[in-house]
């Protein structure tokens, strides 16, 4: 029996005539498809409720429900406009997430959108406060730090309405500044992870193409 030089296994038994050549990158090749699982085209989308972008995007919802219909006039139109901006950016976040299965371009652009109208509704109340000469809360102030911590410790919409309910509006305006940017950051970081996914790993059209590639075997 001997071995030809390049090729692992490769036998030669004298009088019977049989050869065996397995290429040693063949051989791995082969032992590396059988040990990865393989890709699945259609992941699952995940419970948008569980996301903290979205479980503070719905407390800034309920909040700005209630301070709009109950401290703006009736008929002014800034109450239309707070409410859906507050909305678009809870409603965007759960349309990004059931986009996530078949459009990682759809669900960062959703996320987007959502980023968009948070802001949108950070001047509205920042324009509030300045229009009724009341106090924001400036940064590292005492209001500002304990309001700060309330939204690290609490995502519930329920915890958050009990306070606003005693509380005078350019208290809740405050509040929900505070709420918005730490919605805000969470979003930021959502999209950096969602990039980054997109970057290494394509979209649905490259997805497709490389299942379609490794079950063909090239």
């Amino acid at each position: 029996m001997s071995e030809v030089k390049g090729f692992k296994d490769i036998k030669v038994i004298k009088g019977f005539k049989v050869i065996k050549v397995v290429k040693v990158e063949e051989k791995k090749n082969n032992l590396k498809r059988k040990s990865i699982m393989p890709e699945k085209l259609i992941r699952h989308s995940g419970d948008y409720r569980k996301l903290l972008s979205y479980q503070k995007a719905e407390v800034i919802y309920e909040m700005t429900y209630y301070f709009c219909h109950t401290y703006l006039k009736r008929g002014d139109r800034t109450i239309d406009q707070m409410v859906q901006a507050a909305r678009s950016g809870k409603q965007n976040i759960v349309e990004g997430c059931a986009a996530s299965s078949t459009s990682a371009k759809t669900e960062i652009k959703l996320i987007n959108v959502a980023k968009a109208s948070l802001q949108e509704l950070l001047e509205d109340y920042k324009d509030y406060l300045r229009t009724q000469n009341q106090r924001q809360w400036e940064e590292e102030s005492k209001e500002w730090f304990a309001m700060r911590k309330l939204g690290r410790e609490h995502n519930d919409a329920a915890f958050f309405m009990e306070i606003c309910r005693t509380r005078p509006p350019e208290t809740i305006a405050n509040m929900a500044i505070i709420l918005i940017f730490q919605a805000d950051y969470l979003l930021y970081k959502q999209l950096e992870r969602l990039e980054q996914d997109f970057a290494q790993k394509g979209g649905f059209s490259e997805k497709m193409a490389r299942i379609r590639r490794n079950q063909r075997g090239f």
